[in-house]
């Protein structure tokens, strides 16, 4: 009887972790978050069968391109420009141990304020498409919708002009005066 269980609780462990698309699907659903032109240049990365973050494509100009989890059952890709790829990867790193929300930030933040995290001074943009599914056969992504994040670590309300509410598409300043410092661009939602 506990065999029984066992064996029929993996299995369906197995069948819940979701096997990540073939590459060339993750290659596909990850560049459309950036602009058209930049697409086929976009460095890319993706899953592999172990579920871990691999490079599946080398790039040919400033994107990175990070194809969505396949563990998750929704679609989010995002795109942004190589020179944000240390504090990407550093906030990745912190998910993996359990730090997320605000403490991630914080800590990221102080690093690059100390001088052990590598983050522009100048803007640098992050394109975040997000649905409900992708279809590898049209390419189309339901209920998609894509927002654009500006990167101005320690920008202020003072020195960009713009306010710290979200408001009606406008763009806006988010964490203001911090390393994270960035302006939200959230067009309105159709």
């Amino acid at each position: 009887m506990k065999i029984t269980f066992l064996i029929g609780y993996f299995v369906a462990a197995a069948l819940m972790t979701a096997a990540p698309p073939a590459p060339e699907t993750q290659i596909a659903q990850a560049v459309l978050a950036a602009p058209a032109e930049m697409r086929e240049g976009a460095a890319v990365l993706g899953y592999n069968a172990q579920g871990e973050l691999v490079k599946l494509r080398e790039g040919k100009n400033e994107l990175i391109c990070l194809a969505s989890d396949p563990a998750k059952t929704t679609i989010s890709v995002a795109c942004y420009h190589k020179d944000l790829e240390p504090y990407m990867a550093r906030g990745r790193e912190l998910v993996a141990q359990k730090i997320t929300g605000q403490k991630r930030n914080d800590i990221r933040w102080k690093e690059v304020a100390d001088g052990k995290l590598q983050l522009p001074r100048e803007p640098r943009t992050l394109y975040v498409l997000t649905g409900s599914a992708y279809d590898a056969a049209t390419g189309k992504v339901s209920d998609a919708y894509l927002r654009w994040v500006i990167y101005t670590p320690f920008a202020t309300p003072a020195t960009t002009g713009l306010s710290t509410k979200p408001s009606d598409g406008a763009p806006w300043l988010m964490s203001g005066g911090t390393a994270g410092a960035h302006i939200m661009i959230n067009p309105p939602k159709k």
